[in-house]
């Protein structure tokens, strides 16, 4: 192989070093829990464990999830929440007001996703 092949070989492989390190940056390093799956337009009810600060994941699009550490049904699992969603926002602000109890609710899907907590 000639050395202008070799360099050109070299030069086409750089992207895979960019590609390693955004994999070490988006690695997840927290517990690892079965996800919390809330179904459509039911009430779910979890306890929220605020006794350390939330792991974060970003997306490679930029987009920033928090992995809150949840109890459902005896269960200890993560809920995966973009923090622009209003609900983060209230979670956070219960949290800071003492309640550990929640009542969550889901509607759409995808990106149409939103959730709601529900109050009594």
């Amino acid at each position: 192989m000639s050395d202008e092949k070799i360099e050109e070989q070299a030069i086409d492989l750089d992207w895979l070093d960019k590609e390693v390190e955004e994999i070490k940056e988006n690695k997840f390093d927290g517990e690892v829990l079965p996800s919390l799956v809330l179904e459509e337009n039911k009430v779910t009810e979890i306890e929220i464990d605020f006794s350390k600060p939330f792991d974060m994941w970003t997306s490679p699009e930029g987009t920033i999830k928090k992995i809150i550490p949840v109890m459902h049904k005896g269960e200890k699992k993560n809920f995966w929440i973009n923090t622009k969603n209003p609900c983060y926002s209230e979670i956070v602000m219960g949290g800071k007001n003492g309640e550990t109890k929640f009542k969550i609710m889901r509607t759409g899907q995808k990106q149409n996703t939103r959730y709601t907590l529900v109050k009594e």
